[in-house]
């Protein structure tokens, strides 16, 4: 945790936020404790969602509906997700032993939580313009790196690219390994039955969405 904050530039005043903004609610059952991120999660989301907000509006270069296209791309699961990865989240997190044993440390929706919670940490802890700060100098990489594409659906975003151009999209199952109660898929994706992403998940619809993405990416650079 030291690290993380030091690396970010954060000298806390009050600790305690930060290693909540950790804390899932598996690992806060098992060693009864009384609170977990979920709260925090609650207040990290609008605090991004403002900030966010904020930097495209002094940007002045979108018009207001590319505006709300871009907030949601950078502020969504997938973007969270992203930024908590790159960050090291998946080695600080508190988990129950449930959680361990399948791999919660690596779960989307539970490391984009922690993102969400963490910025509210910040905020709460040092205040608005500090927890600004701080989001900005981590998300703004990502949105002036035209490679890095973010979207809640990464699917549609697809079928929506490839309908434009009127060409087949298929989805297909490449492996399939592990015990039932953890279960890997590996998936590919064709555009008029040529690959041009591949994506693994715990779930077939998650390993579609990373599959996606990268076919989104591959679009991008006109590969």
């Amino acid at each position: 945790m030291q690290e993380l904050l030091k690396k970010l530039n954060i000298e806390p005043q009050n600790i305690d936020l930060y290693k909540q903004a950790f804390i899932h609610t598996s690992y806060a059952y098992e060693n009864n404790l009384d609170y977990s991120y979920e709260t925090l999660e609650f207040l990290g989301d609008a605090c991004l969602e403002l900030i966010i907000s904020e930097y495209l509006y002094k940007e002045n270069k979108f018009q207001e509906g590319e505006m709300t296209k871009l907030r949601a791309s950078y502020v969504c699961e997938n973007a969270c997700y992203e930024y908590a990865t790159d960050l090291g989240f998946s080695d600080l997190v508190m988990l129950g032993k449930g959680e361990i044993n399948t791999g919660g440390n690596q779960k989307k929706a539970i490391l984009a939580d922690i993102f969400e919670a963490f910025i509210a940490a910040i905020y709460l802890d040092l205040g608005f313009d500090k927890a600004k700060k701080v989001a900005l100098n981590i998300i703004v990489p990502y949105i002036k790196n035209k490679d890095i594409l973010f979207f809640s659906d990464y699917k549609s975003e697809l079928q929506e690219a490839v309908q434009d151009v009127q060409k087949e999209l298929t989805y297909e199952l490449i492996n399939e390994s592990g015990p039932s109660h953890d279960k890997h898929f590996e998936m590919a994706v064709k555009i008029d039955n040529i690959v041009y992403g591949t994506g693994e998940g715990h779930t077939k619809k998650e390993a579609e969405q990373e599959a996606a993405k990268s076919a989104l990416k591959k679009l991008v650079k006109g590969e």
